[in-house]
């Protein structure tokens, strides 16, 4: 008896391990995957595909609400609003980081999150306008939940791993951005705002059944990450850890500046597409009440090629950057990009030509630029893993919205045009590529001393 259990346990074990070997190999296509290594990388990339397909279905609800409410100058405002809330969120986030072990702080966090989904389908049942409240909770969301996966994943793996496998991890990423925006612009009209939010609610819990899931296999993830996810972190203040460091403050900077030409850019597409609907309207082609469907559809095609760029970008080009020119050279793809669309813009600002400029711009932040400022973090303190860079992705993000709002503020009054936005977009892409050789300096000292 005791030695047919024996066996059947033998048998199942070698079936196991035959699968991990051919998940490792099929997974070699992209990455250079050790032995153990693919289970891993695979339940990860599950895990923040899930997490990106509900987000850019509440995006492209979020984009349908604010902008039909309030319109492109509403929208820039309330991203300004995002910045004063997390002083407070960010404060109360380190607190909480100090007390729980890593996977309970995760699995709260996200059923935090997913719970306020049921809140706002109600508000909106009971007939509240929620365009501005819940855009200024999805950017919170957004920031939050994303960046602390990144933030388990670099706890995860070492830097070597890390360097490896993160791109295969952002397929997931760049995966489930595509079918989430495709997904919400194809069924946005069935079943409305409320139907995505309830879809998105469920996305979420099923994160958490993947991130349990990645406690089965520890020899997958670097030797001690199981006994490092059971120690509290200390009780330093993210701004303080930020201050502290000059990496950690040009990282801040480098993401204030990128925040900033994004949100510049996202501000005119947004104002070229009202304009637009606007237009529709007015000449009859469609009815007044369906600008904001039209705005909903627009977007969801939108995000869907931006996706769909941003996961071809992640599965042939990442890890092949990552090996020839390192963390570092990839982090000089996209302000490249930025300085030559928006000088395109800047020639000829149509809204055709504003919303392939994006495409280009946004997928390759959301592959190359995303995947190479997750793995800048690999070679830093756990602390500055969960605290600052919840901080950093966060707050200093939305400070760059505070500033792109100062500017659109400035510019409606001033009445500037597309071109001179786009031209303040390319000087400010000679300051970004400066940031990333002063941050590549540091990363190349860090790693060394690592």
């Amino acid at each position: 008896m005791e030695a047919g259990t024996r066996i059947s346990n033998d048998v199942a074990a070698l079936g196991a391990g035959r699968k991990r070997e051919l998940t490792d190999k099929l997974l070699s296509a992209f990455a250079t995957v050790r032995s153990g290594e693919g289970i891993g990388a695979l339940l990860l990339a599950a895990h923040v595909f899930l997490l990106l397909s509900a987000y850019y279905i509440l995006k492209t609800v979020r984009e349908g609400l604010i902008l039909s409410e309030g319109g492109a100058e509403i929208k820039a405002y309330s991203s300004a609003a995002q910045a004063t809330l997390l002083l407070f969120i960010i404060p109360a986030y380190s607190w909480l980081a100090s007390k729980m072990k890593r996977d309970r702080l995760l699995i709260l966090v996200t059923l935090f999150f997913a719970s306020h989904l049921a809140v706002f389908v109600a508000l909106a049942k009971a007939g509240f306008h929620i365009g501005v409240a819940f855009f200024l909770w999805v950017g919170i969301f957004n920031l939050f939940v994303i960046s602390q996966f990144w933030a388990l994943a670099n706890d995860l793996y070492d830097e070597d791993q890390g360097r490896r496998l993160l791109p295969v991890v952002g397929v997931g990423s760049s995966l489930g951005a595509w079918v989430g925006s495709v997904y919400a612009g194809r069924v946005f009209s069935t079943f409305g705002s409320s139907g995505l939010m309830l879809i998105a609610a469920g996305l979420l819990l099923s994160c958490v059944a993947v991130h349990q899931a990645l406690n089965r296999f520890p020899r997958a993830f670097r030797k001690d990450g199981q006994a490092i996810g059971q120690k509290p972190l200390n009780k330093e203040g993210a701004f303080r850890l930020i201050l502290h460091s000059r990496y950690l403050f040009w990282i801040a900077i480098l993401v204030l500046v990128l925040n900033v030409v994004n949100t510049t850019g996202e501000f005119l597409l947004g104002k070229l597409v009202v304009n637009e609907a606007d237009r529709m309207a007015a000449t009859g082609v469609i009815a007044a009440e369906q600008k904001a469907e039209f705005i909903g559809e627009f977007y969801g095609a939108f995000f869907s090629w931006v996706n769909l760029a941003g996961m071809l970008f992640q599965l042939f080009l990442v890890s092949r950057l990552f090996k020839f020119v390192g963390v570092r050279g990839a982090l000089f793809v996209l302000p490249s990009i930025a300085l030559v669309a928006y000088g395109l813009v800047a020639v000829a600002p149509l809204l055709a030509l504003v919303r392939i400029a994006k495409i280009f711009e946004n997928g390759t932040d959301y592959s190359i630029q995303n995947t190479a400022r997750q793995a800048l973090f690999l070679v830093t303190s756990r602390e500055a893993k969960y605290k600052a860079k919840a901080a950093i992705d966060s707050f200093f993000w939305r400070i760059g919205d505070v500033l792109a709002a100062v500017l659109v503020f400035v510019g409606t009054r001033l009445q500037f045009g597309i071109t001179t936005y786009a031209t303040f977009n390319m000087a400010l892409a000679v300051v970004w590529i400066s940031i990333v050789f002063i941050i590549g300096r540091e990363h190349k000292n860090l790693s060394a001393a690592a």
